[in-house]
């Protein structure tokens, strides 16, 4: 009884967690910053450009990371005993931010990727 009881504290203690970080989690997705966005309009020369890629390829890492987090702690979800609603939104929230991650990880590789285009159109032009 015990046990049970404090599988749905931990739950909903981390329910509470992810509720509350929710503002966090969508901050860490734009990294399409008014400093960013000001060096890409600005960007002439191709290291400027390489640059910008690293920026872009740093936050896809970044999110990469934050993959496999989510990937871990929906892992323990499987393995906790819960039932009915409370295992389903812990479960469904994580498999939410798995797939947001994911999307920005794609997003910010194909950012870099064009970058890095950018920086070999500009050597060739010189």
């Amino acid at each position: 009884m015990k046990t049970k009881l404090g599988n749905v504290f931990a739950a909903l203690s981390m329910m509470g967690i992810l509720i509350s970080a929710s503002p966090m989690v969508t901050a860490a997705h734009h990294v399409d910053t008014p400093e960013i966005r000001a060096s890409i309009q600005n960007a002439a020369m191709r290291s400027e450009h390489e640059a910008i890629a690293r920026h872009y390829e740093n936050a896809a890492a970044q999110m990469q990371v934050k993959v496999e987090e989510q990937k871990e702690l929906l892992e323990q979800y499987e393995k906790i005993r819960l039932y009915g609603w409370q295992s389903h939104n812990l479960k469904s929230r994580t498999v939410a931010l798995i797939r947001k991650y994911e999307q920005a990880m794609r997003s910010n590789m194909d950012e870099a990727f064009s970058h890095h285009q950018m920086a070999l159109g500009l050597q060739e032009h010189n």
